[in-house]
């Protein structure tokens, strides 16, 4: 458990602020340190752990948690937490910043969405101390972190072989949900109902503010998809005061979408996608082709709504039935694919990222 001193205006001055505790370590403020939260033992591998990085600073603010790989094989989070945590503006810090890049522990290592009971953790919450290995995971990570924080931001992607258009899930009509949603400068925003069992419904019962984060495909790094990460929580992090605010532009506001549709493929076959993630699609549009091997008997998938490729499959041979695209039905779908454009060419990997660091190739 390493310790760190943060760099703070009032260093050195009298503070009334208290400790941090985590897992009975305390953290004092204006200390940085590293935690390793005990969580239920599995076959095979004897007691284990999900680390936490917790910046407690000198002033008060509030306490956010940023957490990732919920499901294991969701690891554009993970690179998108190393990178905040290697933000210089984080020395300057107000508040607490509890990260957590790897909630899934076993389904990390095992380079899957799920845990070793075969159980989704995000339908295990808030979880038992008393339950399935899933349900125990869910508690202590409800208990010790959850319950100790004021805001929530949760990073995901698509399933494998599924990528996902960076974008954010919330309930819109929570708080100042809204207004982070805002600031976190995605260019699709989906109003979406809390499912049950999942962290998010956790936390919203708990009167928090929280934001979902969707971008990229499981088991890949997406660097666009990072870097909107890694900005997006800055950004929230300066609008409810933990950061400085910047002087740059804000982010354009985004399309609110309450509903989405997955288009399904009618028959099996060999897929040839006509548009990509992101694409404004109208209804009737062809969206793919679809034949067997030879190239005979091809039927055309066409869009049942108009709106935005939100989510799409990178599998090229598909069951009937399969999910093929994801469309965010929005009223604004012109406006929408406009910012799309201009949010990817905002973050090209030929531009600086906010990290300084060179994109990964």
């Amino acid at each position: 458990m390493a310790k760190q001193p943060l760099k703070n205006k009032s260093e050195g001055m009298a503070t009334k602020r208290t400790a941090f505790t985590i897992a009975g370590v305390e953290v004092q403020p204006g200390e940085r340190r590293r935690i390793d939260v005990p969580i239920p033992s599995s076959f095979g591998q004897g007691e284990s752990s999900f680390s936490v990085v917790v910046l407690h600073g000198v002033q008060p603010g509030p306490v956010l948690f940023v957490s990732a790989a919920i499901h294991g094989d969701e690891i554009n989070g993970v690179e998108i937490i190393r990178r905040l945590l290697a933000t210089r503006g984080l020395r300057r810090l107000s508040g607490t910043l509890v990260a957590v890049p790897v909630v899934n522990v076993y389904g990390f290592m095992a380079q899957t969405r799920y845990l070793p009971d075969r159980r989704d953790l995000n339908r295990a919450f808030p979880g038992s101390p008393k339950g399935s290995l899933a349900s125990r995971l869910a508690h202590i990570f409800t208990t010790e972190i959850v319950d100790q924080c004021t805001h929530g931001i949760d990073l995901h992607t698509g399933a494998i072989h599924r990528s996902n258009l960076p974008q954010l899930r919330a309930c819109l009509d929570r708080g100042q949900t809204a207004e982070l949603a805002d600031a976190f400068g995605v260019p699709v925003v989906l109003h979406a109902n809390v499912r049950d069992g999942s962290l998010r419904q956790a936390v919203v019962e708990r009167e928090m503010p929280m934001l979902l984060y969707e971008a990229g495909e499981a088991l890949r790094f997406d660097e666009v998809c990072i870097r909107a990460g890694v900005r997006g929580v800055v950004n929230v992090m300066r609008k409810i005061g933990m950061l400085q605010e910047s002087k740059s532009r804000p982010p354009a506001k985004p399309t609110v979408c309450v509903k989405s549709k997955w288009e399904r493929a009618p028959e099996g076959g060999v897929l040839r996608m006509r548009v990509a993630l992101g694409d404004r699609v109208h209804t009737g549009q062809t969206l793919a082709m679809l034949s067997d091997a030879t190239g005979e008997n091809e039927i055309t998938v066409v869009a049942s709504v108009e709106g935005i490729v939100i989510g799409c499959t990178n599998l090229p041979l598909v069951n009937e039935g399969d999910a093929i695209f994801n469309l965010a039905i929005c009223d604004e779908s012109q406006v929408a694919a406009d910012n799309v454009a201009a949010f990817h060419a905002d973050l090209d990997p030929d531009n600086p990222s906010l990290s300084e660091e060179p994109p990964i190739a």
